[in-house]
């Protein structure tokens, strides 16, 4: 009787729980939109290159623009040197 009791319980409880959500940022972007959807639900929205750009998104909305902590900033090109022939 008390194992079934604490296997309903068991259960009950993993119903309650929410499901995990994966957090990503996008390494292509600087800036990303945080949206909040309650209290302590929010989410990312990594699609901006500038903080303006983001800003003229979050207007009139509960959201907020943040740097984006994953940036892969691109990594400059080495300039190709050319030989040139003297005569």
């Amino acid at each position: 009787m008390r194992i079934l009791a604490l296997a309903i319980l068991a259960v009950v409880m993993l119903g309650k729980t929410a499901p995990a959500q994966a957090q990503t940022y996008d390494p292509n972007y600087p800036v990303c939109l945080q949206i909040y959807q309650g209290m302590v639900d929010y989410y990312f929205e990594c699609r901006y290159t500038s903080i303006p750009q983001c800003q003229a998104s979050a207007s009139g909305r509960a959201a907020q623009c943040v740097v984006n902590p994953y940036y892969a900033k691109p990594v400059p090109r080495k300039k190709r040197r050319t030989s040139k022939s003297h005569r």
